[in-house]
């Protein structure tokens, strides 16, 4: 997997990123872009699976959508408290895959986590343009920092339609069978609402989503500067 990225998506756990914009990923790839999931934890406190068969799954949905590269920061689940030493882990990500754009968790969710993963990834965007902080790494200055939904979407002011690639993106989510398939009576498999069809209201939120631009699937996107374009479609 190569080193650099044009888009560089940050996700608390394994599973975030694919469940917001995997099929933004599988698009991106076909035409050539580099892109790289990091996930800040290993999930170890997820009521299934363990952070082992979290890593061979992430690694499959890696491959299901073509990543150039994917990394974990290992840092601790339900323990992302913002100190310095976190932020300048994110931050040394950001400069070692030098992106144009990263992605964050939108910074509203029912999942702490998620939330304190987007205020960390926001922080480190900023310091990551700072010359003076971690000075034995280049500074970058990201082009633009973009928030993908994982849970509700409050307000998609961005949308990419993601219909002819959204098999990609239901074979990166079924990669993660610990999380979203339901066990037997013979395994420890406990309810969670992952397992409860979670995947089938993704992708009938996706539907959703995409029927407003009369498309088959879209994936939104939230953003806090505008994003810039020089020319609109006629």
């Amino acid at each position: 997997m190569e080193a650099r990225a044009d888009l560089l998506a940050f996700g608390a756990h394994p599973d975030d990123v694919e469940i917001g914009m995997s099929g933004t990923i599988a698009k991106h790839v076909a035409v050539g872009k580099r892109v790289a999931i990091c996930d800040l934890t290993e999930a170890e406190m997820s009521s299934n699976g363990n952070p082992e068969l979290r890593r061979v799954e992430a690694e499959h949905a890696g491959t299901a959508l073509g990543l150039s590269h994917r990394s974990c920061l290992k840092l601790p689940d339900r323990g992302l408290d913002g100190s310095p030493e976190m932020i300048r882990v994110i931050t040394a990500e950001i400069r070692l895959r030098r992106p144009r754009l990263v992605f964050a968790p939108y910074w509203e969710d029912r999942h702490p986590d998620h939330v304190r993963c987007s205020a960390m990834v926001e922080e480190a965007v900023f310091n990551a343009k700072l010359r003076r902080y971690l000075p034995e790494l280049e500074p970058v200055t990201v082009e633009q920092l973009i928030f993908y939904y994982i849970n509700d979407v409050k307000h998609a002011s961005l949308m990419v339609d993601v219909s002819a690639v959204y098999a990609q993106k239901i074979a990166a989510l079924e990669a993660y069978r610990s999380q979203f398939m339901r066990g037997d009576d013979a395994d420890d498999t406990v309810a969670t609402p992952l397992n409860q069809g979670y995947v089938d209201n993704v992708e009938a939120r996706d539907r959703l989503l995409g029927a407003e631009r009369g498309w088959s699937y879209a994936e939104g996107f939230a953003v806090k500067r505008p994003f810039p374009v020089s020319l609109f479609d006629a």
